[in-house]
């Protein structure tokens, strides 16, 4: 069962006290406590977990601090939805909204290699308005000898030049625990001229040590990968390890499967599942078209196929992209093959807008079906 407060309630409050006092000592019932700072207003949610069969829903509704309550299913119980399209979906960070119904761009370096290439890929996206990136410093890779990642050396002139070109968010990908001090350090010390975004990769999706380590801090939202070879109910519990231990501004990431039935692609794209993860939790989704694709391979139309996957994924809905560009994918360290080029970002940008100005106007239309609505 779920108790959500009245908005901008203070834990401080005698209402709030009141309330927490009687949910306290209910019998065989825990209580578990969640704030959530939209960009609006602070809401708070307080779990009750246990044997919640018997309690009475109108009485808990009349405790002083309550709004409403709602009867939670297992599954997904802080992430979820369940059916009630009224509670708040995303979050704001450094001055950044995500939610299911806008789209935020993160272009960048599928892995940092040298600073002038970090430097033109801020510039590009400075240039054209962007406020995002994803730059990777620690790379779990499958073979040991392969390069992995320059870690905490890059971080002071990755996070430095992210500030000079205005990026407010940095999707970065982090493989230990200890990374989230290494990153926390090394903003504090720099005065925290950017923000970042910690970005599960999608090995590490049920590294479940390692998800509650990320979600008992609070500073950093967490961008959460699918695991390549688990179902979608498993990886979603995967966010909800991250929301149980306190960090529930999570976002879910569509990155392709991995099974020989997606070839000529790099991983069988699963794009369709944008509008499932949107009615099962209230995370915003993102999907990643370069993991999934994994070339710069070109349809007879003349777009290339990531840029066709993308168009997929936005138009169901997505509400975040996680592209991989590059100044010189002939020398990146990292998937250089499957890189977008510079000069194609301006082009990429414009098809995404369209087509997530597309997904808004098809949702007028099937609005004007009778028993038809959109949360």
């Amino acid at each position: 069962m779920l108790a959500i407060l009245h908005p901008d309630t203070s834990l401080d409050s005698e209402a709030c006290r009141q309330t927490l006092n009687f949910l306290e000592n209910l019998p065989g019932v825990s209580v578990r406590v969640h704030e959530i700072q939209g960009s609006a207003q602070r809401l708070t949610e307080i779990y009750l977990l246990g044997d919640t069969k018997s309690l009475d829903k109108d009485e808990i509704e009349a405790l002083p601090a309550v709004e409403r309550v709602i009867r939670i299913s297992d599954d997904y119980r802080i992430l979820g939805r369940h059916h009630d399209d009224r509670r708040q979906n995303g979050f704001t960070y450094n001055g950044v909204t995500f939610d299911q119904s806008n789209l935020n761009i993160f272009a960048g370096l599928c892995a940092v290699d040298v600073p002038e290439h970090v430097e033109m890929m801020l510039k590009a996206l400075e240039d054209n308005g962007e406020v995002c990136t994803r730059m990777g410093a620690y790379k779990p890779r499958t073979n040991p000898y392969s390069f992995q990642g320059h870690g905490a050396g890059c971080l002071p002139w990755v996070f430095e030049k992210a500030g000079k070109h205005g990026i407010r968010v940095v999707a970065m990908e982090i493989t230990h625990e200890s990374h989230i001090e290494e990153i926390d350090t090394c903003l504090e010390k720099l005065g925290r001229p950017t923000g970042v975004m910690l970005q599960v990769g999608t090995r590490n999706t049920q590294n479940f040590e390692l998800l509650k380590a990320i979600g008992r801090q609070s500073t950093y939202p967490v961008l959460l990968k699918r695991g390549f070879g688990i179902t979608l109910n498993e990886s979603l519990n995967a966010a909800e390890y991250l929301a149980s231990e306190g960090n529930a501004n999570v976002i879910f990431c569509l990155r392709g499967m991995k099974t020989e039935a997606g070839q000529p692609h790099r991983n069988m794209v699963d794009f369709a599942h944008v509008p499932a993860v949107k009615r099962l939790t209230r995370m915003p989704v993102c999907v990643d078209p370069s993991h999934s694709v994994g070339s710069r391979d070109q349809a007879p139309d003349g777009i290339l196929d990531v840029m066709h996957a993308t168009a997929q994924g936005v138009i169901a809905g997505a509400n975040m992209v996680l592209v991989d560009f590059h100044p010189k994918p002939e020398k990146a360290l990292v998937d250089g093959p499957q890189a977008l080029l510079m000069h194609e970002l301006p082009a990429y940008l414009e098809d995404i807008r369209l087509c997530h100005e597309t997904w808004k106007k098809r949702q007028e239309i099937y609005r004007r079906i009778p028993g038809h609505s959109a949360a």
